[in-house]
């Protein structure tokens, strides 16, 4: 074999390979070298296992000529200056070395995720068991059906932004952080409080509790760093990651935002609403959802002491909210207790996209990277793919299910989609299940984003560049497109300050005298000295009449300064006050013409080809 790779030349790069005329039996012949002699070399052409090894071996990228092909390269010999002519040339060289690499990288994202598939219209995709898609999967994605078995709950998850790290709480204040895919536990506490929920924070070397009374925050090995008094009786946490803010929602019914680099508590909002149990993010914009006891969902930001967008969504209390990530945050599922499901459409809210009921009363929902959208009632876990959740139904029939699971242990009290994976992680009263959904999870990533593979220098520099990269929270809007954008062009105002556009005729008196170039500026700050008299005097004027005020007004008027002052401003001219002069004449002689003809007294002149020829005044 290794004659064979020998006599192919395969360690040569593929650019630098003549290709000589086809022979007769449509396979390459190779020219024979100065080294050997022609008829060895005639005679290794027509060796068909050696033609194979030729035209399938290739080399690694890192061994090739990183060149780019000459004919893919334009040429510029016309061009004299030799040093302008080098510059053209790897400019093009580097070009065109560019797109060969776009076009390997397009090549590794040019699979989708696969969904469940039947043969026929008899057959549904929600009559396949967890069993026969385990035997249907590799053996790595079957690692991922788990069952976890524990004590203190019912269990609430969360997993990092990678996907690789996953922390757990259990009612009862059992708490874990753990290498779902290695096994490697990081810690394992024992708070013998309640504890509701819990989030990972920047990356898996910390998380934050939310505990009976305050949010604590633990370190990868569960070490007490923190402890946030300002956040009372804590029941959701959600974390933002590009802001670094850790936001928490209680049973006292405020939202508070907590800078984890700097830790001041940035803002926190009296939502007026009670107790809240309901709270996710968009990942798109960074605003949080809250869902109440009343059947509203807020949308809040931090800048605004109001909620952004106040729906009413369901007529009792609203036990689980979820956006939809693959379409950037444009939809968005609630749940009632009521066991209604609506998907919203968040460009509008003029109404719910759809609506259905399911069995056994409302539970939590939880959106895919991929857009599949998981409901817990009652003792199972019902999945709905795209586009059916999203086109728009007038009706209450549920869209067509996907998968299905049933779990008995109930409540179900959490629903967690694995980022990177097809695993859904369900969390109840007996502990946590995984569960398989072939088709949710984004099967490519961009590790300078969240790499599953990532190692600890790697995490240490994303954590350094993020940190820098941070975004304030007065950023935060429910358009992100607006910030960077260009302010609309300034209109033609009639006040000559420029701060509003008002017509001349609602102006202040001194505004059209300044306007008209009339204004005598000196009258405002002589009434200012006149008004800083004593108490007798403001206790005479306010007796005084109408004609004896006027009278007053214009006392002093033709005072020596004041009409030097005047004559000095006959010569000035300014720019603004003219340009509203002329403004306010060409209106009024339009207004003239206007009136002159709907009386017939003049007749529009009609405009021929050659008036665009002439000059305009």
């Amino acid at each position: 074999m290794d004659a064979l790779f020998a006599k192919a030349d395969a360690i040569r790069p593929i650019s630098k390979r003549r290709r000589t005329a086809s022979s007769k039996d449509g396979h390459r012949s190779k020219k024979p070298s100065a080294s050997k002699p022609q008829g060895e070399s005639s005679s290794a052409s027509n060796d068909l296992t050696l033609t194979s090894v030729v035209v399938n071996t290739k080399l690694p990228k890192s061994l090739r000529d990183k060149s780019p092909p000459t004919e893919s390269v334009p040429q510029y010999k016309h061009i004299a200056n030799k040093k302008l002519r080098a510059q053209l040339t790897r400019q093009s060289a580097q070009t065109a070395r560019s797109k060969a690499l776009v076009k390997d990288a397009e090549l590794l994202l040019a699979e989708d995720a696969g969904l469940v598939q039947v043969e026929g219209d008899m057959e549904k995709t929600w009559r396949v068991g967890q069993s026969e898609v385990v035997q249907a999967a590799g053996e790595e994605a079957a690692r991922g059906r788990k069952e976890w078995t524990l004590d203190g709950g019912p269990y609430r998850a969360r997993y990092t932004r990678n996907g690789r790290h996953l922390a757990v709480v259990g009612r009862k204040g059992h708490v874990a952080t753990f290498d779902w895919q290695t096994g490697t536990l990081h810690s394992e506490l024992q708070l013998r409080e309640t504890c509701r929920d819990i989030t990972f924070l920047h990356d898996h070397s910390h998380y934050a509790v939310a505990q009976q009374k305050y949010v604590f925050i633990y370190d990868r090995d569960g070490v007490e760093l923190h402890r946030l008094k300002s956040h009372v009786e804590p029941t959701r946490l959600e974390f933002l990651p590009y802001h670094w803010l850790l936001v928490s929602v209680g049973n006292p019914g405020y939202l508070k935002y907590q800078d984890t680099s700097t830790g001041q508590l940035v803002v926190e909002h009296r939502t007026k609403l009670g107790a809240c149990t309901t709270m996710t993010q968009n990942l798109h914009n960074a605003v949080i959802h809250l869902g109440h006891q009343n059947g509203t969902v807020t949308l809040w930001t931090p800048n605004l002491p109001h909620p952004a967008v106040r729906l009413l969504a369901h007529l009792g209390p609203v036990v689980g909210v979820s956006v939809d990530p693959s379409t950037g945050g444009r939809y968005m599922a609630t749940s009632g207790q009521d066991g209604t499901v609506k998907v919203w459409d968040c460009r509008n809210w003029k109404g719910a996209v759809r609506t259905w009921q399911t069995r056994g009363g409302g539970a939590d929902v939880e959106w895919s990277q991929r857009g599949v959208l998981a409901v817990a009632s009652g003792g199972s876990v019902n999945t709905y793919a795209k586009p059916a959740i999203q086109t728009p139904f007038s009706g209450a029939a549920p869209p067509p299910l996907y998968l299905t699971h049933p779990i008995p242990h109930r409540p179900l009290t959490s629903l967690r989609f694995c980022p990177f994976q097809d695993i859904l992680t369900v969390g109840h009263s007996a502990g946590l299940s995984s569960v398989l959904v072939p088709g949710s999870g984004e099967p490519n990533f961009d590790s300078s984003e969240a790499d599953p593979f990532e190692n600890k220098r790697a995490r240490r520099e994303k954590e350094v560049k993020s940190l820098l990269d941070k975004i304030q929270p007065d950023m935060i809007t429910l358009d992100p497109e607006f910030v960077g954008s260009l302010a609309p062009p300034p209109k033609l105002t009639t006040a000559v300050d420029d701060k509003s556009d008002i017509p001349y005729a609602r102006l202040p008196r001194f505004e059209r005298l300044k306007v008209s170039g009339k204004a005598d500026e000196t009258e405002e700050t002589d009434g200012d000295d006149n008004d800083g008299s004593d108490e007798e005097g403001e206790g005479k004027k306010s007796k005084l009449s109408k004609a004896e005020k006027e009278k007053n007004k214009m006392r002093g008027k033709n005072k020596s300064l004041k009409r030097y002052l005047r004559k000095q401003r006959k010569n000035v001219i300014d720019p603004k006050a003219v340009a509203v002069r002329d403004r306010l004449a060409k209106q009024r002689e339009e207004r003239k013409r206007a009136i002159e003809e709907a009386k017939g007294n003049v007749q529009t002149e009609k405009s021929s080809a050659l008036d665009r020829f002439k000059r305009s005044s």
